[in-house]
């Protein structure tokens, strides 16, 4: 992913890890009677859920500001929400004794999504952090 990123813009080059991130509303799953089980602890769903749904928000408003510089500053806030709202995941699973088995149907959340979104929230940081090139420079890199 990152060799055809590095290579955009910075408003094309997050744009689809925003897109990912717009899904992050599946973690309101963790708040669905009968998909997980009703022992989930309800400080570790409620945390998850409802943190994935504001970083879903601000995910898609950065996709709308795109390519102001309110979408980069809206990217910035996003990027920082989700990636604190991971590490709380993390932390409420463990001070609750999460059990696997209390995840039910929702499983695949933290063994599958979790990391790919701890991998885009770190291209994400990349992207912005980087220096964006004098508009010159990108034509003769487009020609070169």
């Amino acid at each position: 992913m990152w060799p055809e990123l590095r290579l955009r813009q910075r408003a094309e080059a997050l744009r689809p890890l925003l897109i990912l991130h717009s899904f992050r509303f599946i973690g309101l799953a963790f708040l669905a009677p009968g998909v997980v089980s009703p022992d989930l602890p309800s400080a570790f769903a409620h945390s998850a859920a409802y943190g994935d749904i504001i970083a879903a928000i601000l995910a898609l408003l950065a996709l709308i500001s795109l390519p102001g510089a309110s979408g980069v500053v809206i990217a910035w806030i996003f990027s920082l929400w989700g990636t604190a709202d991971l590490f709380n995941a993390f932390y409420q699973a463990n001070h609750a004794g999460l059990m696997a088995g209390q995840l039910g149907a929702t499983y695949f959340i933290p063994t599958f999504i979790v990391p790919l979104l701890v991998i885009t929230h770190g291209l994400g940081f990349r992207i912005l952090l980087r220096r964006q090139p004098e508009p010159a420079m990108q034509e003769r890199h487009h020609l070169a």
